[in-house]
């Protein structure tokens, strides 16, 4: 059993190891927290390259003790030819999941790293940006082992993805998944990211990276142009709040689902449960669940599109009126529309007590499956979930952002502990944060047990064709008959199964101490001095 760590001086937790250390070192240089964060985001774009990249979006909650939280919101719009016309000309009812015609977003992920440094250099931060960037540069040049990650998810879209510009070329072998354990180099990538540290980040929206993009999607078939990047900038936004009975909790407002997970919690609350592992504990955590996700699904859009107050939805009113909604002894019948999603969430924290939570994506697996032969940027599908339909919510517009699914939280709680949490996955981000916040800081679990633990995903992730309630099969079987009697349509998987999500915490406590957990269904660790 993996053990809670500790110490007092620095702290970085990732679902993979080395992109932990590579935020570790930078704190030992001198470096923030956010600077740490942008050592470990990327290098983990390099050295887990199916979860994540440069060419996706991103998300990031800052926290400085005594100050409100800092949320930045890096998730890339439609581009200018993103209509339904330009698909209708093409004769396609729906945007492609794979391929060009899916990359119709800008990327977002650089320009957050980019706002998120401007906090960095108010805070104190001096680290030159090649610094930050060394580790994801060596890892991309000289190589890095395959994890069995990487290897397990390469094998089930090969055949998906190998014929898509680029994917071949740089994710196979002769056609095939790479072996768990080899080596592997992304050289284009490397070149990229030593331009980064050269001319700038912005080079990757104003300079000749962009150029180099816009102009290979441009001929591949895709919307977007080289215009559509220059114009692009990371937004900071105010984060949701919920004060719970044991303290605040912090979370991105739409498109995120961050809604949904602060939902869950405040109408877990309300339940009254008093024991974890029990069967109202997992029957209450996952009807507040089907609650959340009716308000997220009929409800979440591009928040920059039409001004609304999602703060009124945390309002005491509407929590107890879903609390009154669910039976304490009978599921509701499900399902609701699912969601899919691959994604990666890492925490930092510094000996000042900063802390950042944070998390960055492609969509799916390999996202669109384009990689750029120029730059070796994987171009992300986000915009996929976009809608043809005139009149949908989601239809896709010039200037729209999509509906993520990724969202960064944060604590404070009432005895002056700070928390970083969360986790990748797709609908399971909201279900898994509510089980690792509820265990720990509702329930007194140790910080390592309550991401170990077993856990449930309601809905489907990664391909995942089914919407029943999945359950590790760790839990008492007693427990699972009784879900089963209350009518919840079960399918028990795995001990420690990857489709639960890679999560993580970091705990900073009033005296200095730093405790910190890491996912044992992930390829990662909690680095610490």
């Amino acid at each position: 059993m993996i053990e809670t760590l500790t110490s007092a001086r620095g702290m970085v937790t990732a679902p993979h190891h080395l992109a932990a250390q590579a935020g570790l070192s930078v704190l030992r240089d001198g470096g923030n927290a956010i600077e740490a964060m942008i050592a470990a985001a990327s290098t983990i774009a390099v050295v887990y390259p199916h979860m994540n990249g440069i060419g996706g979006d991103g998300f990031w909650l800052i926290a400085a003790p005594g100050e409100p939280p800092v949320a930045i919101d890096a998730a890339g719009y439609a581009v200018a030819l993103a209509t339904p016309a330009f698909y209708a000309e093409r004769h396609l009812e729906s945007i492609p999941s794979r391929g060009p015609l899916a990359v119709n977003t800008v990327p977002g992920v650089i320009a957050g790293w980019e706002e998120a440094l401007r906090i960095s250099h108010r805070a104190g931060g001096r680290l030159p940006l090649a610094r930050l960037l060394e580790d994801a540069r060596w890892y991309a040049r000289h190589g890095a082992p395959v994890t069995r990650s990487q290897a397990a998810f390469t094998g089930r879209v090969a055949h998906e993805l190998a014929g898509q510009p680029g994917f071949a070329q740089t994710f196979l072998n002769d056609g095939a998944a790479p072996a768990a354990g080899s080596m592997r180099a992304y050289p284009a990538l490397a070149a990229t990211l030593d331009q980064c540290a050269r001319a700038g980040l912005q080079d990757f929206y104003c300079g000749d990276l962009a150029d180099a993009m816009a102009n290979e999607l441009q001929r591949l078939g895709s919307p977007l142009r080289a215009y559509d990047l220059h114009g692009y900038a990371a937004r900071r936004v105010e984060p949701l709040s919920l004060q719970l009975e044991t303290g605040t909790v912090y979370n991105l407002p739409p498109p995120t689902q961050g809604l949904a997970s602060m939902l869950i919690l405040g109408i877990f609350e309300r339940l009254g449960c008093t024991q974890a592992e029990s069967f109202s504990y997992v029957h209450g955590l996952v009807e507040a669940t089907k609650q959340a996700f009716l308000v997220r699904n009929r409800r979440i859009h591009d928040a920059g599109e039409r001004a609304r107050d999602w703060s009124a939805f945390l309002a005491p009113e509407p929590l107890e009126a879903h609390r009154r909604a669910i039976r304490p002894d009978r599921a509701q019948p499900w399902p609701e529309p699912a969601g899919k999603g691959d994604t990666v969430w890492l925490a930092s924290a510094d000996n000042s007590g900063l802390m950042v939570s944070y998390i960055q994506s492609t969509f799916w697996e390999f996202g669109s499956g384009v990689v750029l032969a120029d730059t070796g940027v994987t171009c992300q599908n986000r915009g996929s979930s976009f809608s043809l339909a005139t009149g949908a919510l989601s239809c896709i517009a010039p200037g729209r952002r999509p509906f993520h699914t990724l969202n960064p939280a944060f604590a404070r709680l009432k005895d002056g502990r700070a928390m970083v949490y969360g986790t990748m996955g797709g609908d399971g981000q909201p279900q898994t944060q509510a089980a690792v916040f509820s265990r720990y800081a509702m329930f007194g679990t140790d910080l390592q047990r309550a991401v170990s633990a077993p856990r449930w995903l309601l809905g489907r992730t990664w391909g995942q064709a089914s919407t029943s309630l999945k359950i590790e099969a760790r839990f008492d079987s007693a427990l699972i008959d009784a879900l089963r009697r209350a009518g919840h349509e079960l399918e028990v998987v795995g001990e420690y199964a990857d489709l639960m999500g890679h999560a993580g915490a970091i705990v900073h406590h009033p005296d200095g101490v730093l405790a910190g957990a890491t996912d044992p269904r992930s390829d990662g660790a909690v680095a610490a001095w």
